[in-house]
This record gives C-alpha cells, sequence and structure tokens, in this order.
C-alpha cells in the first residue's frame, strides 16, 4: 500500500489522510484512488480560487475530504471493484469514531449525495472531482455547481458554466492517466 502513496503521478495525499491509510492497512488500490480525486480537487481549488475568489471555500477541508470520501471502503473493499453505497457511512462513521472533526467527516457521506438538501459549495467540489477525475460528466451536479458559483460572483450562468466547462473537460483529458495510475494497484493488499 505505501507505493499507492508515494510512487510518481498524482499529487501526494495530505499527511493526516495518508496516516490514515497506513493505520487502516487499506488497499493500495483505495490510495491509488483517493491521490486520484484529490489530485484533481486540487486543481478544482486552484481554479475556483483564481476565478471566483468571492466563493467562500475550506480548500484544507475540501482537499482532506477528496483524499478521504471512499475511507469507507476500506471497510467494504468488495465496493472497490463493484457497486454499492455501504462505505459511505461507514467511512463517515470512520471519521468520526478517530475524532475528525465533522466538517472533515462529512465528505465520507456527502460525495456520492450532491443534491442532498444543506450540501455546500465544499461539498459539491469533492463530489465533483470524485466524477471528473475519470472523465465522467453529471449535467445535474454541474448545474449546482455554475449555480453556486454564479451566486457568489454575480456573473452571467452561462458565462460561468462555460468556464466550468472548459475546466472539466481539461481536467477529463487527464482520465486515462488516472485510470491507469490507479489500475496499477491491487484492490487487496
Amino acid at each position: 500500500m505505501r507505493r499507492a502513496l508515494t510512487d510518481p503521478g498524482p499529487r501526494p495525499l495530505p499527511d493526516e489522510a495518508a496516516r490514515l491509510l497506513e493505520d487502516l492497512d487499506a488497499p493500495p488500490r483505495l490510495a491509488a484512488h483517493l491521490r486520484a480525486v484529490h489530485d484533481v480537487a486540487a486543481e478544482l481549488l486552484a481554479w475556483v480560487a483564481d476565478r471566483y475568489p468571492a466563493l467562500a471555500v475550506d480548500a484544507d477541508a475540501v482537499l482532506f475530504g477528496a483524499a478521504t470520501h471512499d475511507i469507507g471502503k476500506a471497510v467494504h473493499p468488495e465496493e472497490l471493484s463493484g457497486p454499492g453505497s455501504r462505505h459511505e457511512a461507514a467511512g463517515h462513521a470512520l471519521l468520526r469514531e478517530r475524532d475528525f472533526e465533522e466538517r472533515l467527516a462529512r465528505f465520507a457521506r456527502t460525495h456520492a449525495s450532491w443534491d442532498a438538501p444543506g450540501i455546500g459549495a465544499d461539498d459539491l467540489l469533492v463530489s465533483l472531482a470524485d466524477k471528473v477525475w475519470k472523465a465522467k460528466r453529471v449535467p445535474d451536479l454541474e448545474e449546482c455547481v455554475v449555480d453556486v458559483l454564479a451566486a457568489a460572483s454575480g456573473a452571467e450562468r452561462w458565462e460561468v458554466f462555460m468556464g466550468l466547462d472548459d475546466v472539466c473537460d481539461r481536467l477529463a483529458a487527464g482520465a486515462d492517466r488516472r485510470l491507469a495510475f490507479q489500475s496499477a494497484y491491487p484492490v487487496v493488499a
């Protein structure tokens, strides 16, 4: 699993997230996946900071959330190679049991329910990173991001949409590289 955390490729995970994965003896594939999503989240954050500086974003929380959003798959490793959502509640519980604040733990349960009430910009950015890392485009999710960015900036929705579409296209162009990185690591240790 250590190689999945340190090999050249997507940027390294935050130290706290990497230590957690090591403590859990998480599957190497999970560590690789989390690095890929974390890397895309960092790119999205840089774009948002540059284009929409008025948007209040907790960048540290978003980066930690992207680095741990699927941590529940350490408990439900079958969901690394198949469908399932049990990892969401399990991941949130695991993080809370290890005394992570709710502002950090919440992404484990919100990353797949981006259309639920009370979801904010931080949650949307983690959800978007979790989709676009593999070139998956989800129009409803992207519309939610456009709404948040337009509200924060006062820009026209069409203008925000065009910019978000461009950055998502750019990030999606690296999907093959990220998928190859993830696939290089086994699902089980």
